[in-house]
C-alpha cells in the first residue's frame, strides 16, 4: 500500500507521472494495476485490458508487473508491445477495451508513467476514475478468489495504419504531388510508427532520429520547445523539403515546420483541419481550447461551423466532444482530437491532414496556411512563483473594472485588439501566460505588462 502523500506526487489530472527509481517502480505498477482490475470491475468494464508501452528502458519492466496486478485479480491483458500513445488509443477503440499506456510522453529519461483509458479509448482522468483508483491503492486491494487472468500478445501496427489511412479517400495520398517530408521522431516512438505510416503514402521521407532510445540521446522528445527543433529546422532548409514533422515522446503530439523552417502555429494546423472537416459535415461543431488563436473561432464560423471553447487538457475536450458530438478538436498544445478517432489525440492523424491537403495544391505550405494566420502571439510562457492560485487573482483584481474577464481556465482578459490568458500548472508551481494581439508591437506591450505582475 501507499500512502496518500506519494500518490498526490505522482498521480495528475491527467496521467500517472513520476521518477523511475523512486516513484514509478515494479512494485508501484504491479499495486496500481490491481487498483485499475478492481476500479474497471466496478465500473462494469469488460474483463480485458489492452497494455501498450513507449521505448523507455523501464517501460517493458513496468507494463510486465502491472499486467501481473491486474491477472492477480481475474482480469486478462493483452499486450500490444511498443506502442504510440494514439496507437493504445487505436486499440482500445477498436477493441472496445479499457487501455493502458506506459509513457511519460515528452518528460526526461529519469521519468516513466501511464495513460489510463476505459473501453472506447475513453480517458481516465482524475475526475473519471483516477482519484477513486487512488483510494484503492491507499486502502489495498484483497486478492481474488476468482483465479487468475491470462496474458497473450498481439502486434497491432499494420491495423493501425490501415485505419488511419482509411480515414481518407481511397486516393487521398495516391493522388496529388509527391512531398518531401522530413520527420523528427525525436528517437521516440514515431520512430516505430513513422515508417509503417510513410511508406504507404506518395512521399520521399527523410528520417531523424527514428532509432528508439528512452535516453534521448538528440534532445529532449518535446518539440514544444524550439530548442528541440532546431536540428528539424536546420534539415528542412538543406533538403528543400516541402514540410517538417515533429513528434513528442509517446507520438501523440505533432509540430510542423513549413518549407522556409518556420514552425507552424498549431492554431493555424487546428484550423486546416476544421476547414477540411466541415466540407465533409457541414455545420459540424469544432472544439478548440482557450489558448487557442482566435483566428481559430472566426475561420470555424466562415466556414459554416459551431466553434465550441473548452478549457485545456485532454479530458475536457473528450467530454465535451462526446456531449456536442463535435467531429473535431484542437489543442494549440499540438494535441488535436478526432471523433473518427474515438474522440481520442492523433499525432499521426494530423500529420496526414496536413500531408494530404499541402499535396493536392500547387502553393508551398507557408502560402497554403496564410490566411489562417491573422494575429500575433507570444507562446506559453511560464513563470515560477510562489503562489500560483493568489497571483492568478492579483492579475483578475489588476484588470477586471475595465476588461472582459472570464474564468473558464484560469483567467482570460479580453479587449478589442488583445487578449491574454494566466492560468496554474496542475503539477508544478508555475503559471502560465498566453498572450495574442493584433499587432507584434501590441502583444509585447501586453505580455510584458503581465509578466510585470508576477512580481
Amino acid at each position: 500500500m501507499f500512502t496518500r502523500e506519494e500518490l498526490d506526487r505522482v498521480i495528475k489530472a491527467y496521467d500517472i507521472r513520476g521518477l523511475v527509481e523512486d516513484q514509478i517502480t515494479p512494485e508501484f505498477t504491479f499495486v496500481l494495476g490491481t487498483a485499475v482490475a478492481r476500479f474497471l470491475a466496478a465500473e462494469r468494464e469488460p474483463g480485458t485490458i489492452v497494455i501498450g508501452e513507449d521505448m523507455r528502458p523501464s517501460s517493458d519492466e513496468l507494463a510486465s508487473a502491472f499486467a501481473d496486478g491486474v491477472t492477480s485479480q481475474g482480469m486478462d491483458a493483452i499486450r500490444i508491445g511498443l506502442a504510440s500513445t494514439d496507437m493504445l488509443y487505436f486499440a482500445s477503440g477498436s477493441l472496445n477495451l479499457p487501455g493502458a499506456m506506459f509513457t511519460a510522453s515528452h518528460n526526461p529519461a529519469a521519468y516513466n508513467g501511464i495513460k489510463l483509458a476505459k473501453s472506447g479509448a475513453r480517458p481516465i482522468g482524475a475526475e473519471s476514475g483516477l482519484l477513486r483508483i487512488k483510494e484503492f491503492m491507499i486502502n489495498g486491494v484483497p486478492m481474488s478468489i476468482g483465479g487468475i487472468g491470462k496474458i497473450t500478445e498481439r502486434n497491432l501496427l499494420n491495423d493501425y495504419v490501415d485505419f488511419l489511412l482509411g480515414i481518407f479517400g481511397k486516393d487521398e495520398f495516391s493522388s496529388g504531388r509527391k512531398l518531401k517530408v522530413v520527420v523528427d521522431a525525436g528517437n521516440g516512438m514515431a520512430g516505430y510508427t513513422a515508417p509503417a505510416i510513410m511508406d504507404r503514402l506518395n512521399v520521399e521521407l527523410i528520417p531523424m532520429y527514428f532509432e528508439l532510445d528512452g535516453n534521448f540521446p538528440n534532445h529532449e522528445a518535446n518539440p514544444i520547445e524550439p530548442k528541440n527543433l532546431v536540428d528539424l529546422v536546420q534539415r528542412v532548409k538543406k533538403e528543400k523539403a516541402d514540410i517538417g514533422l515533429a513528434f513528442d515522446g509517446d507520438a501523440d503530439r505533432c509540430f510542423l515546420v513549413n518549407e522556409k523552417g518556420e514552425l507552424v502555429n498549431p492554431s493555424a494546423l487546428t484550423a486546416l483541419i476544421a476547414i477540411r472537416e466541415l466540407k465533409r459535415k457541414p455545420g459540424s461543431t469544432i472544439i478548440y481550447n482557450l489558448i487557442s488563436s482566435k483566428a481559430v473561432p472566426e475561420i470555424i464560423l466562415e466556414n459554416g461551423g459551431k466553434p465550441l471553447r473548452s478549457r485545456v487538457g485532454h479530458s475536457y475536450i473528450k467530454k465535451m466532444m462526446a456531449e456536442s458530438n463535435a467531429i473535431f478538436g484542437g489543442e494549440h498544445s499540438g494535441h488535436f482530437y478526432f471523433n473518427d478517432f474515438w474522440r481520442a489525440d492523433s499525432g499521426a492523424l494530423a500529420a496526414l491532414f496536413a500531408i494530404a491537403e499541402l499535396a493536392h495544391t500547387l502553393v508551398p505550405l507557408s502560402e497554403l496556411l496564410a490566411p489562417l494566420n491573422r494575429y500575433f502571439a507570444s507562446g506559453e510562457i511560464n513563470t515560477v512563483v510562489d503562489d500560483p492560485l493568489e497571483s492568478v487573482r492579483f492579475v483578475k483584481a489588476s484588470f477586471e473594472q475595465d476588461y472582459e474577464i472570464d474564468e473558464l481556465d484560469g483567467v482570460t482578459v479580453t479587449a478589442p485588439d488583445w487578449w491574454f490568458n494566466v492560468r496554474p500548472s496542475n503539477t508544478e508551481p508555475l503559471l502560465r501566460l498566453n498572450v495574442e494581439a493584433d499587432t507584434p508591437e501590441r502583444m509585447a506591450q501586453v505580455r510584458d505588462q503581465v509578466l510585470a505582475l508576477f512580481g
